[in-house]
């Protein structure tokens, strides 16, 4: 593909590329995948309203999210697995957000360690996501980890006590590690760029665990291990544990509820995000984008409210940011940038979202990201 001009562009080229248990991982909702597609529908059902004759010779997209200053309202989101998408893939997405100016955020279960990141980061800060595993010891190992790797965010992902049930994923045989089974070799077989890069690299397991747990030393004992960990039993009662320990800015992740946003506040958190997890969870949950004004009602004004799920476009940010986020996050986009050409695909993601943000701003008259707001949506949109 000689010219890439839109997200779905790097999409196209990622299935090209990215062996299919993997791709598939990404491109991937529960169940029947309705509020995964509901994600993205959602978004195009909100019209914008176009104004012209305003000068739109200076504008900025330039903003804050948790205090720091951002390019754009655009975070990289957590995504687990992401360096089997590209080898080393955390450190080259990580790289690529530094470049541009946004947050990265760093998955318990990447590929690459908090450790490899900060170095590959020169020790800039980025976020890191937490989940809670009944091996609370492990739990305040990796909040220490990432206090020492100057990490200035932590995102508590609170949707996770158990998995949703993703028809593709059982069908790929996909596990933590994913089992190597014929069908799956044979593919991989014929991904020979990825295979190279795999090859070349020596993070192929689970950074964060991996020589970091008492009896877990590879591959097979980290099966054992993953198998029993993700704690059904997570409370607020935790929550109020991790927020003692991490003196650092605390963001909820997971959010769909405008009672649980209320709780989030009680907490003590700086940031909640309204997520449904990509649709890989609850199928059948509204879009993140249509939960979003009733939480920010509720709680816009005592708490950061940001919100994922279905963000495709420069477009879809300026309509989240109208309905009052104060942030918003990429997970899919980056990995289909990632998977179709590596760091430059992640760059060319956010090149991507930018401009497409810049323009559609302008084109409703605004030449300030912070002066955008639901004026910018047609009434009953």
């Amino acid at each position: 593909m000689s010219v890439i001009t839109c997200i779905e562009d790097l999409r196209v080229l990622a299935k090209k590329r990215v062996p299919r248990m993997f791709y598939d991982y990404v491109d991937v909702g529960s169940w029947t995948e309705g509020t995964y597609r509901a994600n993205e529908r959602d978004f195009q059902q909100l019209l914008l309203r176009q104004r012209v004759a305003v000068n739109l010779e200076s504008r900025s997209t330039r903003t804050t999210m948790l205090g720091q200053e951002v390019a754009m309202p655009v975070a990289i989101a957590p995504t687990g697995l992401t360096g089997m998408q590209r080898a080393d893939g955390e450190i080259l997405a990580a790289r690529a957000a530094k470049a541009f100016g946004v947050p990265f955020t760093l998955s318990t279960v990447s590929i690459c360690s908090i450790e490899d990141v900060a170095q590959a980061t020169g020790g800039h800060p980025f976020w890191f996501q937490l989940y809670v595993m009944r091996d609370r010891a492990f739990v305040e190992r990796l909040i220490r980890r990432a206090d020492d790797a100057n990490c200035s965010a932590l995102v508590l992902t609170l949707d996770l006590q158990i998995s949703g049930q993703r028809h593709k994923d059982l069908k790929n045989g996909l596990s933590a590690p994913p089992r190597l089974t014929l069908r799956n070799m044979l593919n991989m077989a014929s991904k020979p760029r990825w295979g190279l890069g795999m090859l070349g690299t020596r993070r192929r397991s689970f950074g964060n665990i991996i020589g970091h747990v008492e009896g877990v030393e590879n591959m097979t004992s980290l099966a054992e291990w993953t198998s029993q960990q993700y704690d059904p039993t997570l409370s607020w009662d935790d929550v109020a544990w991790i927020r003692r320990l991490w003196k650092r800015k605390l963001v909820l992740k997971g959010i769909q509820d405008v009672e649980d946003a209320r709780l989030a506040v009680a907490a003590g958190a700086d940031a909640l995000i309204v997520s449904n997890h990509g649709g890989r969870q609850l199928d059948g949950a509204p879009s993140s984008i249509r939960a979003l004004p009733a939480i920010v009602e509720a709680v816009g004004d005592r708490i950061e409210v940001h919100m994922d799920g279905g963000i495709r476009s420069g477009q879809d940010v300026l309509k989240a940011i109208a309905l009052g986020a104060k942030g918003t996050y990429i997970g899919r986009s980056m990995l289909y940038g990632l998977g179709a050409l590596g760091e430059e695909g992640v760059s060319r993601a956010l090149q991507i979202i930018h401009k497409e943000l810049d323009l559609t701003m302008a084109f409703c008259g605004r030449t300030d990201i912070r002066d955008v707001d639901a004026d910018v949506l047609l009434p009953g949109a």
